[in-house]
């Protein structure tokens, strides 16, 4: 914040996005508008990405009250012109790495940059979960946000997290993503930094085989049952299949029958309240779970 009424933030593609006062009516992605809730700041409007359908996606949203906010559309649906008639004065996006804002179109998003301020937070495999979490907090102390960060709240989610894992039992941990009734997407653990967060608290994830993708491996379900799992994390976001889409494949079911399935919200909003909720679901889970029976204790 300058010393007058004028508004800076360099976000993480090392742009300084400059308003004339503080802005207040802001659009944000999804995961983004989540976060910035969990500030205390309420967005204008939200958008999704190409893998969201014509509604916003429960999943990312958090506690938004989606009913009550405006969605500008996802994709290659994101309407810029929308935007600038509802006279945002700042899009808060997020980025994987490539200087891009992720979620609309390139023309799309270079046609709403050259109109109203964008400021993008990078999320991807080269961002621990702390700097992502830190970048949004620095986002919104520029906004003046009215809440603090939860900072105590997750100290103890952590606490309890190591604990839990430094414990005689190990379990295995699988994340993934179902693509479909014969097919499931295996998350690399170091590609995502809310999995590697777990690792680096002491939680055993398994790491699939080479091949197959950056941040997942294809894999039909007879080599995600193989791996043999106590717990899976599985994505809950509106893109992956559901759970009843699955039943009919065995492996799917011998998975379920021996694993403890926890869901697993690969775009959790990047604030302390959000992330001491997912690190207290995966020590419940741990606590739950004997290591190789799926049995709970």
């Amino acid at each position: 914040m300058n010393p007058g009424n004028s508004w800076e933030f360099t976000d993480d593609r090392g742009r300084l996005t400059t308003a004339p006062s503080r802005p207040t009516r802001v659009v944000a992605y999804i995961q983004a508008g989540a976060t910035l809730w969990d500030h205390g700041l309420r967005p204008l409007g939200i958008f999704g990405s190409h893998h969201d359908g014509q509604t916003p996606d429960p999943a990312k949203a958090g506690e938004l009250p989606l009913a009550e906010l405006r969605s500008f559309g996802a994709g290659s649906s994101f309407d810029p012109a929308a935007v600038l008639a509802a006279e945002a004065d700042l899009v808060v996006a997020v980025g994987y790495g490539t200087g891009q804002v992720y979620g609309i179109d390139p023309e799309a998003a270079k046609h709403l940059e050259e109109q109203v301020p964008v400021v993008v937070i990078e999320v991807g495999k080269d961002r621990s979960l702390g700097s992502v979490r830190d970048r949004f907090s620095e986002l919104a102390g520029s906004l003046q946000a009215p809440l603090r960060p939860a900072v105590p709240e997750l100290e103890r989610a952590e606490a309890r997290l190591t604990a839990q894992a430094a414990g005689p039992a190990r379990p295995r941990v699988l994340a993934l993503s179902a693509a479909g009734p014969e097919t499931a997407y295996l998350a690399r653990p170091d590609t995502w930094p809310d999995l590697r967060a777990l690792m680096e608290q002491g939680v055993g994830l398994i790491s699939p085989e080479a091949g197959g993708g950056a941040n997942w491996r294809t894999a039909d379900w007879s080599e995600a049952a193989a791996l043999a799992p106590d717990i899976v994390l599985a994505d809950v976001r509106a893109n992956a299949a559901p759970r009843e889409a699955l039943q009919d494949n065995p492996h799917w079911r011998a998975l379920g029958e021996r694993a403890r399935i926890v869901p697993w919200n690969p775009e959790v909003p990047a604030s302390h309240r959000a992330h001491a909720r997912f690190l207290d679901t995966v020590t419940e889970a741990l606590a739950a779970v004997a290591p190789g029976t799926g049995e709970s204790v």
